[in-house]
């Protein structure tokens, strides 16, 4: 029981909620205070197929607008028994030999999705390269090009469009195959094809340094106190004019601050950490040496220890 105003005793009482019925009646009068109302709580009931599965879902998925039928369409399961399995079988022949104009982006779209679980990417990053494939795909003139390729270069011009960059070299790594070289085939294709239907270049976001930094130091298991410092330094770099990519010059910075700490990594784990190569992070980090007083904050090394870094 509970507590509500009544009108006819004009004070506070006690109520009594009837959940068949649905109406809030109180318990001194008797006057129906609320009738039909809508109970919000969970409805533990199973509706799946076995008895022994828990699972409380009774919906679908949510409406897709990219596709065709909103992504309402009905799909014949398969049986899990034996009773009827010759007919529903039969019906799932049926409904895959069926014509569905949907079924190369479900197809697409799901590829996209197992991808973008592989990085460990959010949403808005998924459904943004799902609408960079249907555009694309609308046109009519990716037909006979590389799919896996296609994809993955839909997903990797979502990430620089929502800020949350990854390079391709990570990219690649979920790709089914395709090549680094594929996937930037595929960007320059997407990207060419999107600017002919606006009529004016495609936004692809700036990439920074810092943009990487935090995932690059992870993967290593540096400190909290490298990271800030890390993070710190990749900022201060870029008021110098240092023509090296923004992933070259993360794992520049990375590898001289690990150099000023007590856990020192080797060349060759920040290569694998950050998909950069030995001689790249070499000259990156030539560029970057005559700045590093200017560049590693005070409060992490002292000018002695600077002095002592090794020459490039």
């Amino acid at each position: 029981m509970s507590d509500a105003y009544c009108p006819d005793c004009k004070r506070q009482t006690e109520v009594v909620s009837d959940h068949s019925a649905g109406d809030t009646v109180c318990s001194e009068c008797g006057l129906v205070l609320e009738s039909h109302s809508i109970d919000e709580t969970s409805e533990w009931r199973t509706f799946a197929n076995e008895s022994g599965d828990n699972d409380p879902v009774r919906v679908g998925g949510p409406t897709n607008p990219l596709l065709a039928d909103g992504g309402l369409s009905t799909v014949i399961a398969k049986p899990n028994g034996a009773s009827g399995e010759f007919l529903s079988s039969s019906l799932g022949r049926w409904q895959n030999r069926g014509s569905n104009p949907d079924r190369g982006l479900i197809l697409a779209f799901k590829t996209i999705a197992t991808m973008s679980d592989r990085l460990g990417l959010v949403a808005t990053i998924k459904d943004r390269a799902n609408e960079i494939y249907k555009r694309v795909e609308d046109q009519k003139s990716s037909r006979g090009r590389n799919q896996d390729a296609l994809l993955a270069a839909c997903l990797y011009i979502a990430c620089r469009q929502e800020d949350k960059p990854r390079t391709v070299k990570e990219i690649c790594s979920v790709a089914n195959g395709a090549t680094k070289k594929e996937i930037g085939r595929a960007k320059e294709y997407i990207v060419k094809q999107l600017g002919l239907e606006k009529g004016q270049s495609v936004e692809m976001g700036t990439i920074h340094a810092g943009d990487f930094m935090r995932r690059f130091c992870s993967n290593l298991g540096m400190t909290n106190q490298a990271v800030k410092a890390a993070q710190e330094a990749v900022t201060k770099s870029e008021e110098f004019d240092i023509r090296r990519s923004p992933i070259s010059i993360a794992a520049a910075v990375i590898y001289i601050i690990t150099q000023l700490s007590d856990d020192k990594k080797p060349l060759k784990d920040i290569s694998v950490a950050t998909g950069v190569a030995e001689g790249t992070i070499r000259n990156s980090y030539k560029d970057l040496h005559p700045h590093v007083s200017k560049i590693i904050p005070g409060w992490y090394a002292t000018e002695d220890a600077l002095k002592n870094l090794c020459s490039p």
